[in-house]
C-alpha cells in the first residue's frame, strides 16, 4: 500500500513538473482571458488588439484573471472590433509592476496551414 501511495505522489509531482505555465493572454473564440499568475499586482493595464483597438481593465490582482469579449475593444474614433468580420492579427498587454516598471506581454499565435504542416520546407525554385 505504501508503494502504491508513493508511486501516486511521484506521478503527480512528475506531471506537475511537466505542466506548462498558463499564458497571460488566452484567446478562445470571441473571448479573451487575461491571467495574472504572478505575485504582483498589474497596474494601468492596457490590452491592444490589432494595433489600435483597446480595453483598459486598470488593475489585475495577483493570481487573478479578467475575461472580455473581443467585441468590446474600441478604437480611437469609437469603432468597435467586430469578431464576425475581422481577423485578430496582433494582441499585446501593457502594464506596470507595483514599482512602476513597465512590461509587455505579446500573444503567441500558433502557426497553421501548409507552412506549419511542412515545417517551413520549400521546394526548389
Amino acid at each position: 500500500m505504501k508503494r502504491l501511495w508513493l508511486a501516486a505522489v511521484v506521478a503527480a509531482l512528475a506531471a506537475s513538473a511537466c505542466e506548462r505555465p498558463r499564458p497571460a493572454l488566452n484567446l478562445d473564440g470571441n473571448r479573451l482571458t487575461i491571467y495574472n499568475d504572478t505575485n504582483e499586482e498589474w497596474r494601468d493595464v492596457e490590452v491592444i488588439l490589432n494595433y489600435h483597438f483597446r480595453i483598459q481593465p486598470k488593475n489585475i490582482e495577483p493570481d487573478n484573471f479578467v475575461q472580455a469579449p473581443l467585441d468590446i475593444f474600441v478604437a480611437g474614433y469609437g469603432q468597435r472590433f467586430n469578431f464576425k468580420t475581422m481577423q485578430v492579427t496582433d494582441l499585446v498587454l501593457k502594464a506596470k509592476r507595483p514599482n512602476g516598471e513597465p512590461f509587455e506581454v505579446r500573444y503567441e499565435f500558433r502557426k497553421g496551414g501548409l507552412d506549419d504542416a511542412l515545417g517551413g520546407f520549400k521546394g526548389k525554385s
